[in-house]
């Protein structure tokens, strides 16, 4: 499952700087996480980096991007492929 930031994101680019897939982009107002990019760190962490550094705790999980730890799996070798 892809991750989501809220509305209430401060835009401190904490979480921006974390994210081993580039995933998380500047927006106006708010960030915003590519699902397609998105793995929550499976491959990298046991625990999605963004989450842990994010000072207001505006990043969830995005329930209309249900994946599975498999799924995310593959999708971690997916973009590491890319590189």
């Amino acid at each position: 499952m892809a991750l989501l930031i809220s509305d209430d994101c401060i835009a401190c680019d904490a979480c921006r700087e974390e994210c081993p897939n580039e995933a998380i982009e500047e927006n106006d107002p708010i960030y915003l996480i590519d699902a397609d990019r998105c793995t929550e760190c499976v491959g990298h962490y046991d625990e999605p980096q963004c989450v842990a550094v994010c000072p207001v705790d505006c990043i969830t999980s995005d329930p209309n991007n249900v994946e599975s730890v498999e799924e995310l799996k593959f999708k971690y070798e997916q973009i590491q492929a890319e590189v």
